[in-house]
């Protein structure tokens, strides 16, 4: 390639190959790491090569570039250890809660439309009575009412378990 001192570059590796390789093993402590480590520390270092060969010592340039990029990906599995792949239920769901869920929905196909809707997004997404309010167009106080209104007729349904409690139950 123009410009670039391949044969001064083989030399390098050749020469420093096995040091670079060390350094780059303990900065990830495993092997196989260590080598795709090397291996794109020296590519990054010969895209660079015109202007790395100029310095007096190109080791010093090599061994940053391993370390910067050792560190990037720790931090980069770090970050993905730490984002869940999937979102855990509040609470764990137990055998009881199936049968809840069935008096619960046939109770909530019961409902009116609207006060189903209130329900729904009050207590299932809990959501609070202004984004209810917002979502359906209409008054907190409309919220607030068609939810009593609502919780009164599912009551019956549940038994004696606290109504909202028993839908987030259901949902979970």
């Amino acid at each position: 390639m123009t410009g670039r001192d391949d044969a001064g570059f083989s030399a390098f590796v050749a020469a420093r190959g096995t040091s670079l390789l060390r350094i780059a093993h303990l900065a990830c402590d495993a092997t196989e790491d260590a080598e795709d480590l090397l291996q794109t520390a020296l590519e990054r270092a010969y895209r660079n090569w015109g202007r790395v060969r100029s310095d007096s010592d190109p080791e010093p340039y090599v061994r940053r570039i391993i370390v910067n990029t050792a560190i990037s990906r720790a931090r980069r599995r770090a970050v993905l250890r730490i984002i869940p792949t999937g979102t855990p239920p509040e609470r764990p769901s137990r055998e009881t809660d199936i049968p809840l869920r069935h008096a619960l929905m046939d109770a909530l196909r019961e409902l009116p439309p609207r006060q189903r809707a209130v329900v729904v997004l009050r207590y299932w997404e809990d959501l609070s009575e202004a984004q209810t309010a917002e979502i359906l167009g209409c008054s907190t106080g409309t919220v607030k009412s068609q939810a009593s209104k609502a919780l009164a007729k599912l009551r019956p349904a549940i038994g004696g378990e606290p109504l909202e409690e028993a839908i987030r139950s259901a949902h979970a």
